[in-house]
């Protein structure tokens, strides 16, 4: 017979609330809430993803690769707040800010942000600068006598390359991380022992 969820284990339940405070606590929902940086509340329980995925999958997912976390929301302010830890949280804002960049269609917007990218990340004793080469540096400011989406490309590539080499390794190692996916694989492990699989009918 199938169980409905009150037939579920109370430890089980325990288990997936307590998972829910610690993810709240790891993501710092109060501080990232108010930062242009973040990308909004995480999603739990029962929602999926875009790809289908369950919160414990894409959790579990964030250390399959670095595509896999950039393209979660709940990983993005995940990671932002583990680079917060680092003070290197401007790398990832900067990557972000270009994602949105490259949205832009009015060339009057994509010239105007272009400026206010730079001036906060690239220039020299920027407020957030990123950890850039001098040639690379350059080729963005004249990039941007012409802004088009893709001026800042070699830069954010370099700076996704610094994050995905570096950051990554050691956010997967850290111990909120580690924690974090440990209670994920509970939670998936829990939730197929105790629901029985559905006979399939087409």
């Amino acid at each position: 017979m199938c169980r409905t969820l009150a037939a579920f284990p109370t430890t089980c339940l325990e288990r997936a609330k307590e998972f829910k405070t610690r993810l709240g606590i790891f993501l710092h929902k109060s501080e990232l809430g108010s930062d242009p940086a973040s990308v909004g509340k995480f999603e739990w329980g029962s929602k999926h993803s875009k790809d289908g995925r369950n919160f414990s999958e894409d959790v579990l997912g964030w250390r399959e690769s670095f595509d896999l976390l950039l393209s979660s929301k709940n990983g993005v302010a995940a990671f932002h707040t583990f680079l917060k830890t680092e003070f290197s949280e401007e790398n990832l804002e900067f990557w972000l800010a270009c994602e949105e960049f490259k949205k832009l269609r009015s060339a009057t917007k994509l010239a105007s942000r272009a400026h206010r990218i730079f001036e906060e990340f690239i220039r020299s004793e920027a407020p957030k600068e990123v950890n850039l080469d001098h040639e690379t540096r350059e080729l963005t400011r004249t990039n941007l006598q012409a802004a088009s989406a893709t001026c800042f490309d070699v830069a954010q590539g370099k700076t996704r390359t610094l994050m995905e080499k570096d950051s990554y390794p050691r956010f997967l190692k850290s111990p909120a991380y580690r924690d974090l996916a440990a209670q994920a694989s509970a939670a998936s492990a829990s939730a197929s022992s105790s629901s029985p699989a559905e006979p399939s009918h087409t």
